[in-house]
């Protein structure tokens, strides 16, 4: 059996997301292919996901939103490469089916998510299940009159799917198909803690540690401002923390996530994956709001029900005024289950074997 990933490169989240459940998938289905098709860089890939074999086709399917930082998105260069993307898709298209079609095992694609997915699916026709916290459609919609195309071109697509996982903190699906609703999808921290505090010499009081995360692009501020928190030690990518008495730089080989069990709060933007691994490590989430993109203000709405929290505005973060005095707030919800990543990896291997009886 070939599992085909389609994997969005718009952000490190949804790699993220599908390295988790690809991870419980090869836990319990080690003889399956598992084959990346996605535009990450391969380094991220190695680190997601560590001993999990898998088979990567550099593969750029589709755009997502051009980040201006990590907090502004920008709209004109989005545009941009979506026609871009639009003029270079057949070829893509004809040379990952032809290469499907070479493989003498079945085919089951699973999609985070890129539209056009729903082509290749069709071309070599083979089931297709969408894992996702949101669609294009749902963001481009937003974003005015230019994006209204796009964003029916993909609402039309994701409908050609079979079926979707729809995670929690999710935005609205109007896509008809068969759906599945599933926890969390938290991947698991890979070290051993006591180990970790004393490669980054870290205090053993986990309320002095924060992570500092703002994904791939990162967010650099002022020394000044972590030094107005002397008390805490802060762990992050950030540049500005290796020079800092009270700063440590993540280690190349380590995941924010493998720092979690370690550190009381995490400061970051609005983000699907983040959140799951910081719920389901216990951590509070002191959050920094996020402009031009549709899902942030339904992240932290979810938030505000399954999560601790404190919402910061950017010029709170901008002056460090990041509220690490203050007591997190409480969630109004229940908690959430958090094992999403188990449920959906459970779910591909009953639909495969429906689909595949020859395979289960």
């Amino acid at each position: 059996m070939l599992i085909y990933v389609c994997n969005s490169a718009h952000g490190f989240g949804h790699g993220s997301r599908t390295a988790a459940v690809l991870s419980e998938l090869a836990a319990r289905r080690p003889d399956w292919r598992l084959v990346l098709s996605t535009a990450l860089p391969a380094d991220f890939l190695k680190l997601a996901y560590g001993p999990v074999p898998i088979e990567h086709r550099p593969c750029h399917w589709d755009v997502g939103v051009i980040q201006a930082d990590a907090l502004g998105s920008d709209p004109s260069a989005t545009l941009a490469a979506l026609v871009d993307l639009e003029a270079r898709l057949p070829a893509l298209l004809e040379r990952e089916a032809r290469w499907l079609q070479t493989q003498a095992e079945p085919v089951l694609i699973l999609a985070d998510v890129p539209p056009a997915a729903a082509l290749l699916a069709e071309r070599i026709n083979a089931p297709l299940v969408w894992l996702a916290s949101f669609g294009w459609d749902a963001i481009y919609r937003p974003m005015g009159e230019a994006f209204r195309g796009w964003a029916e071109q993909a609402e039309a697509l994701y409908r050609r799917g079979d079926r979707l996982i729809a995670c929690p903190l999710a935005m609205p699906f109007d896509w008809n198909l068969p759906t599945a609703r599933i926890g969390l999808t938290a991947g698991r921290p890979r070290h051993a803690p006591e180990q970790l505090r004393q490669r980054l010499d870290l205090p053993a009081e986990r309320e002095r540690c924060i992570l500092v995360s703002f994904g791939g692009l990162g967010l650099a501020s002022p020394r000044q401002l972590f030094e107005r928190w002397p008390d805490q030690v802060f762990i992050g990518t950030e540049p500005t923390l290796a020079g800092l008495a009270n700063g440590r730089c993540l280690p190349p080989d380590l995941r924010p996530l493998d720092l979690m069990p370690l550190c009381d709060r995490l400061i970051t933007k609005p983000g699907y994956s983040s959140f799951c691994e910081a719920i389901s490590q216990g951590l509070s989430l002191h959050v920094v709001h996020r402009d031009g993109f549709a899902e942030a203000a339904v992240l932290e709405a979810a938030l505000q029900r399954s999560g601790r929290h404190r919402l910061l505005s950017q010029a709170q973060w901008h002056s460090g005024d990041w509220e690490l005095d203050r007591r997190p707030v409480e969630p109004s919800g229940p908690l959430l289950d958090d094992q999403g990543a188990l449920a959906a990896a459970t779910l591909l291997e009953d639909w495969a074997g429906a689909w595949f009886p020859q395979a289960s």
